[in-house]
């Protein structure tokens, strides 16, 4: 079986309100859905959302990048030689990991349907039971975020995750103090900075305020790459914390594993490269005992099944934060949510049905690459 053709689709998937993090606001999501077939017949998806303040990617690029780099180089490969593919894709071209994520998912959707398996199985096989999912809340003002997170509550979600990392830190622990406060002290509540906090005794500082939050863990305080800060911010406070914009490669696990700098890690498709290299850095950080959370860069169904199936397939995932297709207000998939779980398919691949119509509609440019020809559509 050889990839023979792709479709390349840069699509625009609007959101329900604004998603607000510290470094952004995005009112609708951008993203690049890719399509590969074979010359057995057999179609598999992808999915590609760059994040420009995370790993220097944009949607313009990495369609770009699909078309006239990464997919000339996979046509007439295997799907099933994924480590070989992920091979070629680095000799090609340096990092650009959410462009490769795509490839990587579409042929685990290829290899799925072929055998006639889920993902999943092809990874490990089923290690839980259920899949569960947070309420995951934007940076507000703290009735807001109060407000939202009791309804929250009320509707079934079983924890919580707060954005923060806004203007400045007394206006967080605020926050984080209304929505203990709405919620009471048995909701599990974690908390995602986005590297708002700057530097160590910052994040320190306001860390240390926060000891009565009764808090699950505390996400990515300070800038990516100071992992020695990460290491710094540990020895000197006592909530767990969790390094994700500074995991981005196998380096940086490693590196997080010897300077002891986190108790969680936060292992993002999108960051990593696809699902092949995220497998490879949940066991490294099995070996040392770290705890793994697979993240999302706010997928559709696509890459937010592709995430799933990771987390199914080892025990030392546990926790998922794969919300997208619930903030979108269209969408091009058919991924089940049931509050407080994900109904991951045990259909063949990835076990996602794409619209052809929904994709079309929300695409704002598409391509055709096979062979060594491109045709733009």
């Amino acid at each position: 079986m050889k990839i023979v053709k792709a479709q390349i689709s840069a699509v625009e998937f609007p959101l329900k309100e604004p998603f607000i993090i510290s470094y952004a606001t995005y009112p609708n999501m951008p993203a690049v859905i890719i399509k590969l077939e074979t010359d057995t017949g057999i179609v598999g998806y992808g999915e590609a959302v760059p994040d420009e303040h995370v790993t220097g990617e944009q949607v313009t690029g990495t369609y770009e990048i699909l078309k006239n780099v990464l997919i000339p180089q996979i046509i007439n490969q295997s799907p099933f030689d994924i480590e070989h593919i992920h091979h070629l894709m680095d000799a090609t071209i340096a990092r650009n990991p959410a462009a490769k994520a795509a490839i990587d998912i579409a042929c685990y959707d290829l290899m799925g349907k072929a055998a006639n398996q889920p993902v999943y199985n092809l990874i490990g096989g089923r290690a839980h039971d259920h899949l569960q999912y947070p309420k995951v809340l934007s940076i507000e003002a703290p009735e807001i975020m109060a407000e939202k997170a009791k309804k929250a509550m009320d509707q079934g979600f079983s924890s919580l995750k707060l954005k923060v990392g806004g203007t400045d830190s007394a206006t967080d622990i605020a926050r984080i103090y209304a929505v203990r406060e709405a919620v009471g002290p048995e909701m599990p509540i974690r908390i995602d900075v986005n590297q708002g906090w700057k530097t160590v005794g910052h994040a320190v500082q306001t860390i240390n305020q926060l000891a009565d939050a009764q808090l699950t863990w505390i996400e990515q305080p300070i800038r990516m790459g100071d992992i020695r800060g990460l290491a710094d911010i540990r020895k000197k406070t006592t909530t767990p914390i969790m390094a994700d914009e500074s995991v981005q490669t196998m380096e940086d696990v490693l590196e997080i594993i010897r300077l002891e700098a986190a108790d969680y890690i936060n292992i993002k498709l999108m960051k990593s490269g696809g699902i092949f290299p995220a497998i490879q850095m949940a066991k490294a950080a099995e070996a040392a005992g770290i705890i793994v959370q697979i993240g999302s860069m706010v997928e559709s169904s696509v890459g937010s099944a592709a995430g799933y199936h990771a987390v199914m397939s080892r025990r030392n995932i546990q926790s998922a934060e794969l919300t997208g297709p619930l903030l979108f207000a269209e969408e091009i998939g058919n991924l089940e949510y049931q509050l407080p779980y994900v109904n991951l398919s045990d259909q063949p691949g990835l076990g996602v049905e794409v619209d052809e119509k929904q994709l079309q509609k929300l695409s704002t440019a598409t391509c055709i690459v096979e062979g060594n020809e491109r045709t733009n559509g």
